[in-house]
């Protein structure tokens, strides 16, 4: 079961510069300078770290990562 992951605003809308393949992949795409891509998949506690501060800027921003079909 394949999708598309994106970025939905808090009026429900796509940002479209924040979409990808998977969850991971919008997420680096939103804080892309801080965290190394290749340690989010081989490091659990690495990628807790990210998903705490991913989690962090999308509730700031009222955004949240959404699969399309």
């Amino acid at each position: 079961m394949s999708g598309i992951w994106a970025v939905q605003d808090s009026n429900g809308e796509l940002l479209e510069s924040f979409t990808g393949g998977s969850r991971l992949e919008v997420g680096c795409k939103i804080m892309p300078s801080r965290y190394d891509a290749f340690r989010l998949h081989v490091s659990s506690s690495y990628r807790e770290q990210f998903d705490r501060a991913l989690g962090q800027v999308l509730a700031r921003q009222r955004w949240h990562i959404v699969r399309l079909k």
